[in-house]
């Protein structure tokens, strides 16, 4: 099973697929793109839009996980962010992928047992879980590789809990 986990962002956008073979997480691939802030609206979502398109077309995950906004003091951001998860949400039901969404708290808490966990923190929770060699860079891949972990490790974890 492949999970496609996703950091939103128009201005930068984070990736992480996920392998999932029994018991074991593997790294498929991870990277973030970045939009132009001198471009068009429309133009930005549309990029982020057609690369997750792009990804889910060449990776075929079963599903595509993604953060939930967080409102903090800056609304301009919180609404941007929200844009370019409309542009993920609809690439990936134009492709008829199930995209779930997780609370941050809630990806934190499955990645390292505490929902309150630093970036640095999570990072190397990930590198550990996947067995990577280096830490996964920038912190939107990093980000993005803990929400599809916390979606591959959901399901065992709901099964258990019923």
């Amino acid at each position: 099973m492949k999970v496609l986990g996703i950091d939103p962002g128009t201005a930068a956008c984070g990736y992480g697929l996920v392998r999932q073979d029994g018991n074991r997480l593997h790294v498929v691939d991870h990277g973030a793109w970045k939009t132009r802030p001198g471009e068009p609206l429309a133009d930005r979502l549309k990029a982020v839009f057609d690369a997750i398109g792009d990804l889910i077309d060449a990776h075929a995950p079963v599903a595509v996980a993604l953060e939930e906004s967080f409102v903090g003091a800056d609304a301009r951001t919180a609404l941007s962010v929200g844009q370019a998860r409309g542009a993920i949400l609809v690439a990936a039901a134009a492709r008829e992928v199930r995209c779930i969404e997780y609370a941050p708290a809630r990806v934190k808490q499955a990645v390292c047992g505490y929902g309150r966990a630093d970036k640095a923190q999570v990072q190397r929770m990930v590198q550990a879980i996947l067995r990577m060699e280096r830490a996964p860079t920038p912190d939107h891949a990093s980000d993005a590789l803990a929400v599809a972990i916390c979606h591959a490790l959901a399901p065992p974890l709901l099964e258990l809990a019923s």
